[in-house]
């Protein structure tokens, strides 16, 4: 939640988060009062007191989209989402309202333990003021308002937590340690939280090492150097893991250079590191990762950290799946269950990591041989996924000549191509007539054969997905 000074502020916060990602314009509400000589860009983006109420109920279920309120007066007194993690203020607060504020995002759930308030404006001394107008029983409720005092046991507590989750790897020499040996203890340490034959260590660390950066960040004046130093161990783990696991912020392509970069910063800040940290020493660590460069692929396999090199394999393919989701429907499919089942035995100890490896690197090929394969055929990309969806019934090229096969590829891309207007993804008629005339041409190709019905099906499903990711 982010509480704006005033309206015209909560507008200018609402558009300059959806310049900087406008695909978030499902994850984002304002929620403030509207006025009869509001500008008339504001009256669709405020609503109606309806919408008001279904961006409320959209707040308050955690599986939808909306994340992220943007809210000035409303919201702030009896608005109860337990969920809610973080609040942002860039508004003075006082009293009575300071305290109701903060308490909407200092509901326990699942696993949360509290709220994170991210204060713009210096709201310190007024809640400590505020706390004053409390009775005792209410400033026992509240608890020691030392934030400091408060998170260091914690904190403590959660970094006891940490080094217990890496029994059995040792890295003491991290403090004190040369660039390279500090590089060389964290990729070690991602090693270990990966180990498949840990199943439940990775999830594990990663929310308790989270919990350590949240609250070392409220204590970090009382910490010994040591804490300090170990702190900065578990979150360059813990961010390294993220980064090679979930590829990081806005699901960018894997970049060895981009985590280098980033924990030579994270720990210069930190611990006042100095020398660069490689953690990964390859001659492709300036570029983003390749799944089509036999180099880059060569030198993950061998890799001494097998549990990293199956991440990064698995992260590769995952992007190169999902993209080929927004365009080709066959191949999705099939390289998404293929890889899925390999990592379905590598997680349930079916198979190595070693063996695991060897299957994700005949499975790049396979990609790679793909990608060609368009090539070899005089066909694009985009033509090249029409042409998968058409050749996928077994059998099918025994009633067609290939190069008919591609004459319908082609006329059937270009077909598309003139014919598709805005509203595909809007209206039912704009795809019942996209698919009329899909089944039209394929019947002057005589196409498909007796006894294959479903080819239609596929052939259609993968239009859609065309016409459901094309710019116009």
């Amino acid at each position: 939640m982010i509480v704006a000074y005033s309206r015209p502020i909560a507008m200018k916060i609402y558009r300059k988060l959806l310049e900087l990602r406008p695909t978030w314009n499902e994850k984002i509400g304002v929620v403030m009062t509207g006025g009869n000589n509001d500008p008339e860009d504001w009256k669709e983006i405020i609503g109606t007191k309806s919408h008001k109420e279904e961006l409320a109920r959209k707040f308050k279920d955690n599986d939808d989209p909306m994340k992220i309120a943007i809210v000035v007066d409303m919201w702030l007194t009896g608005f109860d989402v337990p969920s809610l993690a973080t609040m942002y203020v860039y508004k003075p607060m006082h009293g009575y309202n300071l305290m109701q504020a903060i308490a909407r995002v200092n509901r326990v759930f699942k696993d949360k333990e509290g709220g994170l308030i991210v204060d713009y404006v210096g709201i310190a001394s007024a809640l400590k003021a505020a706390m004053k107008e409390y009775t005792k029983r209410d400033q026992s409720r509240y608890g020691d308002m030392d934030i400091a005092k408060v998170a260091y046991p914690k904190f403590q507590e959660k970094l006891q937590v940490c080094k217990d989750l890496l029994h059995g790897f040792d890295f003491s020499g991290f403090i004190g340690g040369s660039p390279l040996m500090m590089a060389k203890l964290v990729t070690g340490g991602v090693n270990f939280v990966l180990d498949a034959k840990a199943p439940k260590r990775k999830d594990l660390f990663l929310r308790e090492a989270l919990l350590l950066k949240q609250l070392h960040s409220l204590c970090s004046s009382m910490t010994t150097e040591r804490e300090r130093h170990e702190a900065a161990y578990m979150e360059a783990v813990r961010s390294t893991v993220v980064k090679i696991t979930y590829g990081g912020s806005g699901g960018k392509t894997l970049s060895l250079k981009e985590i280098n970069a980033q924990i030579n910063e994270l720990l210069k800040a930190s611990i006042q590191s100095q020398g660069v940290i490689s953690l990964f020493d390859s001659k492709k660590a300036d570029e983003n990762i390749s799944l089509f460069d036999p180099a880059v692929l060569d030198e993950i396999s061998k890799m001494k950290e097998k549990n990293i090199a199956v991440e990064i394999l698995k992260k590769l393919m995952a992007e190169q799946v999902s993209l080929y989701k927004r365009t080709n429907v066959v191949q999705s499919q099939k390289f998404s269950e293929k890889i899925t089942q390999l990592m379905n035995s590598y997680y349930n100890g079916l198979i190595t990591n070693e063996e695991v490896i060897k299957e994700l690197l005949k499975t790049a090929q396979e990609i790679t041989e793909l990608y060609n394969n368009g090539k070899k055929l005089g066909l694009t990309q985009e033509e090249l996924a029409f042409y998968d969806a058409l050749t996928k019934p077994e059998n099918i090229k025994d009633f067609y000549q290939n190069n008919e096969l591609i004459d319908l590829t082609r006329e059937l891309t270009e077909m598309l191509r003139k014919n598709r207007t805005i509203d595909w993804q809007k209206k039912e008629t704009a795809r019942a007539s996209m698919r009329k005339m899909v089944k039209h041409l394929l019947k002057k190709y005589k196409y498909p054969p007796e006894d294959y019905d479903t080819a239609i099906s596929t052939v259609i499903s993968q239009c859609e997905m065309w016409t459901d990711n094309m710019v116009v």
